[in-house]
């Protein structure tokens, strides 16, 4: 479980960063409340700055595997935070089962993302799985 509470304070924390332009610093120095465990606040804080230190490769990544009708300036930024941990997941953390990633993502766009969001996630990162 300690996971699954680390990647939703690391989409948390990504989509801060991206959306309130908190500086990296400040985001990993906050107190989660809701986490009250070390182990989930530590894997966030991993999966945060690591996604922030590639976010060119992970943002290059994601883009290839979109539609050609299909912008990174489109994709609403919730979506954008859960794709952008979960491709650092798949990309640079290799010991993480990319089947459990996937999964993780999905269900936390169906409760965070838009309608129909974790299908498109779903998509995208099947797409960069198989690389």
């Amino acid at each position: 479980m300690s996971r699954r509470k680390g990647r939703v304070l690391a989409f948390q924390g990504l989509y801060s960063w991206d959306v309130g332009k908190n500086p990296l610093e400040e985001i990993l120095s906050f107190t989660w409340p809701e986490a009250k465990d070390e182990e989930a606040e530590a894997f966030a804080g991993l999966v945060i700055s690591g996604t922030v230190e590639h976010i060119e490769e992970i943002d290059a990544k994601i883009e290839s595997h979109l539609s050609s009708s299909w912008t990174m300036e489109r994709v609403n930024k919730v979506t954008l935070a859960i794709m952008r941990m979960s491709v650092y997941e798949l990309m640079y953390q290799p010991a993480c089962d990319k089947k459990i990633v996937i999964d993780e993502a999905v269900e936390i766009a169906k409760k965070y993302g838009e309608d129909g969001s974790f299908k498109f996630i779903n998509a995208v990162l099947d797409n960069v799985s198989k690389e």
